[in-house]
């Protein structure tokens, strides 16, 4: 069956009309005339039966349905051009891939692993994209996402599927200025220290300060940081102590960049899962779930810090 499509150029004409809000500039973009682009956006209009765009003496302006359509026309060619940019590169050969990632975990723990899997399967291309938040998958050209988060959290994501990766243990670090004995400090001690909090993780201080069966005087107080990366720098900095999952901070605590404030470690609430689109499986995507499965295995996820000298 012959499919309903508008033409190309006048899907392009429109979307560059209305991020302009202009005919004129759209033009220019395109390399049209200001009549050629009102005709294709004229003929699209006729296509559809719908007004996009409402035209007075005074200029124009999307209508509600055409502001809706924009951003939908917006996300198609963007993908049709991520499609096209990408076979162009592999040049039809081999797969891909296109992951998102929370940032921190993408820097830290996936990329320097990368390496093996392209040794291990270099027709494989992982394209990488960072989100911290669920998505839509339909609307975003992701085909699976490394995501952190708890069960019941994991639940509301609709129309998923998820493979548990790992789970996760936080403990609390900061630079090694906030111990200048150079020992650890008790959970009464480090209530009392000013504490970095993450913006995605609001409770998290208050869950390892109950865990640890202290009453902190505010444990949701402090500057908050969207990333981890930004949580960890800042504690390096010696802005505060920060309650860092450990595969994370591997790095700075092997450096002595930052040290454990506090040696006790707290199993999360959260875990690390890979998250794909329910009932979709490709080949590509199996073989990358396959390798994060056994690079997960292999990891040496708890026992990899070493406190500062505990307290008397």
């Amino acid at each position: 069956m012959r499919r309903r499509l508008p033409s190309l150029q006048a899907l392009q004409c429109f979307e560059a009309a209305a991020r302009h809000q202009s005919f004129s500039r759209a033009a220019q973009e395109l390399a049209l005339t200001q009549s050629a682009v009102s005709r294709q956006v004229a003929a699209l209009e006729s296509f559809l039966g719908v007004k996009l765009f409402r035209r007075s003496q005074h200029g124009m302006a999307l209508t509600p349905a055409g502001a809706d359509y924009a951003r939908q026309v917006r996300q198609r060619l963007d993908a049709l051009e991520r499609d096209a940019v990408d076979l162009m590169g592999r040049r039809g050969h081999g797969d891909r891939v296109t992951l998102a990632a929370v940032p921190t975990f993408a820097t830290r723990w996936l990329i320097p692993r990368l390496p093996r899997l392209v040794a291990q399967q270099p027709e494989l291309v992982v394209h990488l994209e960072t989100r911290t938040r669920p998505f839509l998958f339909a609307d975003s050209g992701v085909d699976a996402a490394l995501w952190a988060g708890t069960p019941q959290q994991l639940q509301q994501w609709a129309g998923t599927q998820a493979t548990h990766l790992m789970d996760e243990e936080v403990v609390p670090v900061c630079s090694p200025h906030w111990l200048p004995q150079g020992r650890a400090v008790t959970p009464s001690e480090l209530a009392k220290l000013p504490l970095l909090q993450a913006s995605t993780r609001p409770e998290a201080w208050r869950r390892w300060f109950e865990a640890q069966g202290v009453e902190a005087p505010s444990p949701m107080a402090g500057p908050r940081y969207e990333l981890f990366s930004m949580q960890a720098a800042a504690a390096i900095a010696g802005l505060g102590v920060a309650l860092m999952p450990t595969l994370l901070v591997q790095e700075e605590l092997a450096s002595g960049a930052l040290v454990v404030a506090c040696p006790c470690p707290l199993k999360g609430e959260r875990a690390y899962y890979l998250v794909q689109p329910q009932g979709v499986s490709r080949p590509a995507l199996e073989r990358l779930r396959r390798w994060l499965l056994d690079e997960c295995a292999a990891a040496e996820v708890s026992g990899v810090w070493r406190p500062a000298a505990p307290p008397p």
